[in-house]
């Protein structure tokens, strides 16, 4: 059985549906559309990042040029901090609300 945070930080797939309708199908970093998935958080779910779509975009898989998705799993701390500061900007163009400290889980 699943505890409450981790239903929490789960993408639903209407959250992954409408993340992807509002990106366009496309990497919000690189613009590429193809081999790319509306399942990147912002905030981590380590980090308690919700599955909600103010926390959730459409990055690029391993299976493209770019990568941005590992790059922002995985890559240095300059490309994790660059990409980073691109999503965060993007979320901010399209949620004029938007605020970070309400992306993670509290009990």
């Amino acid at each position: 059985m699943k505890s409450r945070r981790s239903k929490a930080t789960d993408i639903p797939q209407k959250v992954k549906q409408a993340v992807w309708e509002r990106d366009g199908g496309r990497c919000v970093v690189c613009g590429c559309c193809h081999n790319v998935m509306p399942n990147a958080h912002y905030i981590s779910r380590a980090n308690g990042g919700l599955g909600i779509e103010e926390n959730v975009v459409t990055l690029c898989t391993e299976l493209t040029e770019n990568k941005c998705h590992r790059k922002y799993d995985f890559g240095t701390r300059e490309e994790r901090e660059e990409i980073g500061a691109k999503i965060e900007a993007y979320l901010k163009s399209k949620y004029p609300n938007w605020d970070k400290e309400k992306l993670t889980y509290r009990r």
